[in-house]
């Protein structure tokens, strides 16, 4: 069966009102939010606009000169940037090109009656800047495998540049041998992707930093923390209240990070010993809780073994909410009942990857990264750097 993706032209909205329309928040069908925006000064005592990333409205002269630039282009007809959607999550591609003011490419793809995948380009890419929105989440080695014959078919219809957008980078927690004969599957998940083409790679939230160093290509590592602090800043939480916690020992530097932006908020460790893969159990707290309002952050929910019985444990140690931040929810089961038991009052995540409708539960919060990406790409397109306020968290050298 093939699928066709390519956007449908929108007449009715210029370039930038396009972009204001992206969603950055997604509920369930029974409750929808509009975007948000925090622009007062937030109770953590800093200014909100230090988190406020997604919009044009606080940025600097030389970022709204690139996006003007970007406008005439497109006005014009000029530009040579184009972005394509695999099958993984063209939901995501989609709110990505709307905040540029483009129109996603047109791709065919199908699965012939063997399994195998066909991909054609729909439209020419010769001397174009590419880039493929694909995550590798689940399942994941056929959207690995679509990906890699996505770039392919571009590097041979004479692109100039090839970039792989990976929101969610899957074999990324295979990253380094634990025990004796084991491979490291993110280093030839890396191996594939730049043989088969790719020039650069855009990722969000790796599991680890290291696993930038299995590519060579240059790869851009942007983050997904920006747009849940946003949200919690919408919150108005006092920030003598707050305490971020880390689900675990590895994930301590992330959660020091954030609690960084949250004005300092002191930080709590749980100590898990894993007996297995998807198998964890919790030992001890390190850190004060009680009374508190916990934020626990973790790059990724898998099965939510981890992160539910910390949650567990937080509230036998005295904390008043339980918050459970993560960029990426892969929810295999039983995460969903473990999630919607009631430990916590609300689970943050975002778009990277796509969520099937029977997964939505009244907890749940789904914030859109597709700003944050669109920003990356462009500044990756024009040659610009991501060092300049409000884009300084973008990753870009």
């Amino acid at each position: 069966m093939a699928f066709l993706l390519h956007a449908q032209p929108s007449h009715s909205l210029p370039a930038a009102d396009l972009r204001r329309s992206s969603p950055l928040i997604h509920r369930g069908p029974a409750s929808v939010r509009f975007p948000l925006k925090c622009k007062a000064v937030d109770s953590y005592g800093g200014n909100s606009d230090d988190l406020y990333l997604l919009t044009g409205d606080t940025a600097p002269a030389s970022a709204l000169l690139s996006r003007t630039r970007l406008e005439d282009a497109i006005k014009n007809n000029t530009t040579r940037l184009r972005i394509f959607s695999g099958t993984a999550n063209p939901s995501l591609a989609q709110e990505i090109s709307c905040y540029l003011g483009l129109e996603l490419g047109k791709i065919k793809i199908k699965r012939f009656a063997d399994g195998e995948i066909y991909v054609q380009l729909q439209e020419s890419v010769r001397g174009c800047d590419v880039f493929l929105v694909q995550p590798t989440c689940p399942p994941a080695n056929e959207n690995l495998m679509e990906l890699l014959v996505m770039i392919d078919a571009c590097r041979r219809a004479s692109a100039k540049t090839i970039t792989a957008v990976i929101p969610y980078f899957g074999y990324a927690r295979a990253d380094r041998k634990t025990q004796g004969r084991e491979s490291i599957a993110a280093k030839l998940v890396a191996n594939l992707i730049t043989e088969s083409g790719a020039d650069r790679v855009l990722a969000c939230d790796l599991h680890s930093g290291q696993s930038m160093g299995y590519f060579d290509i240059p790869v851009d590592h942007v983050y997904g923390q920006p747009v849940i602090l946003d949200y919690l800043a919408s919150k108005g939480i006092s920030s003598d209240d707050l305490v971020v916690v880390s689900p675990d020992v590895g994930g301590v530097a992330r959660a020091r990070a954030f609690a960084k932006k949250l004005s300092d908020a002191p930080l709590a460790i749980v100590d898990k010993r894993r007996h297995g893969h998807n198998v964890a159990e919790v030992m001890n707290l390190i850190g004060d809780v009680k009374g508190k309002v916990a934020i626990m952050v973790d790059d990724m929910i898998d099965t939510a073994g981890t992160i539910s019985k910390g949650a567990a444990l937080l509230h036998q140690e005295g904390a008043r909410e339980v918050y459970a931040c993560t960029t990426h929810a892969v929810f295999s089961p039983p995460a969903i009942s473990r999630l919607s038991s009631g430990l916590f009052q609300e689970v943050i995540i975002t778009n990277t990857i796509p969520l099937s409708e029977q997964n939505y539960f009244p907890q749940l919060t789904v914030l859109s990264v597709a700003n944050l990406l669109a920003e990356t790409i462009w500044r990756v397109h024009d040659d610009c750097s991501g060092d300049i306020e409000p884009f300084s968290t973008l990753g870009i050298d």
